[in-house]
């Protein structure tokens, strides 16, 4: 990516996984996700169709996790760990923001068909950080997006993906790091992320299977138990967030 490009067109970040087996689904995801430069997007976007039912999009994204684990252990030695697994109702837009995370993390997150119109953007706040001569949290510290000044100076940084759709299930990955660009130690290369959510309605869902997962040790343990794994394929609760909506009998 030169200095100069600041979107990423549909084929670098749109795939279908009706194309791929999980293996090599994987790949391109791990790829187009966990960079350590800025020569990909840093996030990506898999189409999984109309066809499926959320337990069965859930699994694929349990399955399409260790099979990114095995590829992270080939490449770099350490494995890939769940640090959270959760389902939630998101109806409220946001700022760029990070999740709260370690310094090398991503997001997958899994979007279910829903009637709320939304759209999903993604901002390279680490390449803007390395243009202006600062780690990622650095600018963070000084430019904070939750802020005008800091929201306009990320804008030439900013993609929206444009394949994402409320009619199908898909799966966003997003990398989530906070760790510096160095030569030394390599190390993923954040992103921020964005929703605005163009129609809410509190009679309608807008359910986001969301798990986090990091870079780790191999033999650390996952903080979701393969217990917990099943629970978050299985269960049919869905909290809401972002919101509160005392008068509804499910806003847990």
């Amino acid at each position: 990516m030169s200095l100069e490009q600041s979107s990423w067109p549909s084929s670098s970040i749109c795939l279908s996984a009706a194309s791929f087996d999980v293996e090599s689904l994987a790949g391109r995801v791990y790829q187009r996700t966990c960079r350590m430069d800025f020569s990909e997007p840093g996030f990506c976007l898999v189409d999984a169709g109309r066809s499926l039912d959320s337990v069965s999009f859930r699994r694929l994204m349990v399955d399409l996790k260790q099979a990114m684990a095995r590829i992270h252990e080939s490449v770099r030695g350490p494995t890939l760990s769940y640090l959270s697994a959760a389902r939630f109702d998101q109806q409220t837009t946001t700022r760029p923001h990070l999740d709260g995370g370690p310094p090398e993390c991503f997001l997958m997150l899994g979007y279910e068909p829903t009637e709320v119109d939304s759209e999903l953007e993604i901002s390279d706040y680490a390449k803007c950080a390395f243009d202006l001569g600062l780690s990622p949290q650095e600018f963070m510290a000084r430019h904070n997006p939750m802020f005008h000044a800091g929201y306009e100076l990320l804008r030439p940084y900013a993609t929206r993906i444009p394949c994402f759709s409320k009619t199908a299930f898909q799966i966003v990955c997003i990398n989530n790091s906070s760790a510096p660009l160095s030569r030394e130690s390599l190390a993923w290369q954040g992103t921020l992320h964005t929703a605005t959510i163009l129609t809410p309605d509190e009679s309608q869902r807008r359910v986001i299977n969301s798990t986090m997962i990091a870079s780790v040790p191999i033999g650390t343990p996952d903080l979701v138990t393969e217990a917990q794994q099943q629970e978050f394929i299985h269960t049919s609760v869905v909290r809401r967030k972002g919101y509160d909506k005392t008068h509804l009998d499910d806003d847990q």
